[in-house]
């Protein structure tokens, strides 16, 4: 029986969802202003992990996440570029999908985008007003946190660390209280906006999500995850919008993923210490291997990026897939599968349960692989190994390997005519002094296992092998 830890209830629960077989799970998407960063992934990594196990538990998941296409971060990049809005958050989102494919992160059903749900954000706001949980000020609209008196039991709050804790922005000097938030906001001269029967304006972040998650998950589903920054305010305003709207629970189970540090210390531009996943994979460092280091840390632990855990997680994803090769490859002596052999199969699948069941306890999940690695090399070494015990031993790897998504992952090699093209695609760029562009096509290829190098009058090619890491630091 699957437990998860519940951060509404603060303690682990037995998962049971609404409908049998079938879980509902919506998580934050990126907001697509910029690149997303390991941080991001490690929360994406996560919930992919539980989607994977859910699926191996055979669930059937229907997962929605979000892309938020409208909001501070990407009407300034927007503006700073010279782009469009639409132009400009459709390259980012390009781009996600580009970073969640290259380290192997299973699609959601639905990826929604705020910017085509303006209508049903309306309603929902229309309903807030109607039950005076909302009003108007200087044309925007704000939601009353004191009509509803359950704030604050998502992040444990009391009132005034709510106070503590909420920034005032520029234009919300207009507010009932400082802690009421945005549903709406007035129009600005050079943003973009929507005529609608509230007003010209655009939706406030917090709305966005409630209303995507409850179009497609229903007023009240399974599983509700993201990163721990997220609980206040973002998740908390959520249940007071989706609570104060239907007057139904809202989401379940809330799960949190705790931050990724790099070298000990909050990533950050200005430290110098902030990475991408091209960065990481440009430096040498097989995407398998990344994905491996972000799901390998229980989720409610802090991940500590270093150089010296990106080559233990290389050593790990060799061993793993070194064995299968041996399994594939050497000749064992005929025979069926043996009662040890049996066993100890049996038990790594035990103990590998018993340990995802525990919280999604991923950590202990993979030592009971590693166990059954270790035990099959011995007896493999010793000549003890028949093809039947082989072929028992691939099959429940490739169970595991459901949920890991790292053994019998195999590198897809991008035609050479693409290569060309992108090549081409990448010179004229250059020569058009979108320098930008050009740079993210060179990391496109990398992701892909491309390395370019430009000289004076042309730009070769070659296919990336497995590469070292590097000595050098991050």
């Amino acid at each position: 029986m699957l437990y998860l830890f519940n951060t509404l209830t603060r303690q682990k629960e037995k998962f049971v969802p609404l409908s049998e077989g079938e879980v509902k799970i919506y998580t934050c998407g990126p907001t697509v202003y910029d690149r997303v960063h390991i941080g991001n992934l490690r929360t994406f990594m996560f919930e992919d992990i539980l989607r994977r196990y859910l699926q191996y538990k055979g669930f059937k998941v229907i997962q929605t996440m979000n892309i938020t296409d409208i909001d501070d971060k990407t009407i300034k990049g927007a503006l700073a570029s010279g782009k469009s809005l639409k132009e400009y958050t459709q390259h980012y989102t390009q781009l996600f999908f580009i970073d969640i494919d290259t380290l192997h992160i299973e699609h959601a059903e639905f990826y929604p985008h705020a910017t085509d749900h303006i209508d049903e954000m309306i309603v929902l706001i229309k309903k807030l007003l109607d039950h005076n949980l909302a009003y108007e000020s200087k044309g925007s609209i704000y939601y009353r946190i004191s009509a509803f008196p359950d704030y604050g039991k998502l992040s444990h709050l009391e009132s005034k660390e709510l106070i503590d804790g909420f920034r005032i922005d520029s234009d919300e000097y207009e507010k009932e209280s400082m802690k009421d938030f945005a549903l709406w906001k007035i129009s600005k001269e050079g943003e973009p906006s929507w005529e609608t029967e509230i007003g010209k304006g655009r939706p406030g972040w917090h709305i966005e999500c409630s209303v995507m998650a409850m179009k497609y998950l229903g007023e009240t589903f399974d599983i509700h995850a993201g990163g721990v920054d997220l609980i206040f305010p973002h998740h908390e305003n959520e249940i007071a919008q989706s609570e104060g709207a239907t007057g139904k629970q809202f989401v379940r189970y809330w799960l949190h993923s705790e931050h990724l540090i790099v070298d000990s210390e909050k990533m950050s531009k200005s430290k110098g210490n902030f990475y991408t996943a091209t960065d990481i994979i440009e430096k040498g460092t097989d995407p398998l291997t990344l994905r491996f280091l972000l799901m390998s840390v229980h989720y409610r632990k802090q991940l500590n990026f270093t150089s010296s855990s990106l080559v233990q997680a290389r050593e790990a994803v060799e061993r793993l897939k070194n064995f299968a090769l041996r399994l594939t490859t050497e000749h064992f002596r005929e025979g069926h599968s043996a009662e040890k052999i049996i066993s100890l199969c049996q038990n790594a699948k035990l103990h590998f349960e018993e340990a995802m069941d525990d919280d999604l306890n991923i950590s202990l999940a993979l030592a009971s692989v590693f166990e059954l690695v270790r035990h099959c090399n011995i007896i493999a070494d010793a000549n003890e190994l028949t093809k039947g015990d082989a072929t028992l031993i691939l099959n429940y790897l490739a169970q595991f390997d459901k949920v890991f998504g790292i053994i019998f992952i195999e590198k897809q090699e991008i035609p050479e005519q693409e290569i060309l093209a992108l090549i081409e695609e990448r010179i004229q760029a250059r020569k058009d002094k979108q320098y930008k562009k050009a740079d993210e096509l060179r990391d496109y290829l990398l992701m892909k296992g491309i390395i370019l190098e430009d000289t004076k009058t042309s730009t070769r090619w070659k296919r990336k092998l497995n590469a070292e890491l590097p000595k050098e630091e991050l």
